[in-house]
């Protein structure tokens, strides 16, 4: 696949290692970028041979200035398509336009249920019998951009915090290569707040409320 994919990560990297691991697209993944040092994510892309690079907000006068910076950085790596696999920063307005509908974010429940950084828990605390994981195409809002792919996960009786993410983890390890590798073969295609999966059998398409 004549592809090139930047992943952007802040932890240990285990949606990283799963598309790293995908025969289409981890081969075609140039750059992987995270905001700190000494991340697993960094680990598994060295291990792989993928060019790593540290890029800390701390090091910028404004979060402008980061985000240029971000965006120049993937523009000098020929970079086509990015994959934001666990990133706890918000992506600036300046990325977002640089790639508008090239940048995919995995994130652990059904969206637009229980955005921002703590889904998980978020879905315990409610009582919710249901979550899941989602895949969707960044927009300029958090968690909002339209939805590419989803899947439930059942909430057990005796889940806890760690056990079920661990279980949405399972789903997002399986959805996020495929809807990446759907994005480079230029199978998306963007209808407001609709994705229509192109050339699928079953018509698949996805929507969010606006």
């Amino acid at each position: 696949m004549d592809a090139r994919f930047a992943v952007l990560a802040s932890g240990t990297g285990t949606n990283l290692q799963a598309l790293l691991d995908h025969p289409l697209i981890g081969p075609s993944i140039a750059l992987v970028v995270s905001d700190k040092q000494g991340t697993g994510a960094l680990g598994r892309a060295r291990s792989r041979g993928v060019k790593s690079v540290v890029l800390e907000p701390g090091q910028y006068r404004a979060r402008e200035d980061f985000d240029r910076a971000l965006t120049t950085l993937l523009e000098d790596e020929a970079i086509e398509y990015v994959l934001l696999a666990g990133y706890m920063r918000i992506l600036g307005g300046h990325t977002v336009r640089a790639f508008r509908d090239r940048i995919l974010n995995v994130h652990p429940s059904l969206l637009p249920a229980f955005p921002g950084g703590h889904a998980v828990r978020d879905a315990l605390s409610s009582g919710a019998r249901t979550t899941g994981a989602t895949v969707h195409i960044v927009d300029e809002e958090v968690d909002h951009g339209p939805v590419v792919l989803q899947e439930a996960v059942l909430v057990l009786p005796e889940d806890d915090e760690a056990s079920l993410h661990r279980r949405i983890q399972e789903v997002e390890h399986r959805l996020f290569p495929r809807a990446a590798l759907l994005l480079a073969e230029g199978r998306l295609k963007v209808e407001g707040r609709r994705v229509h999966v192109l050339g699928d059998d079953e018509g698949t398409s996805a929507e969010r409320p606006g």
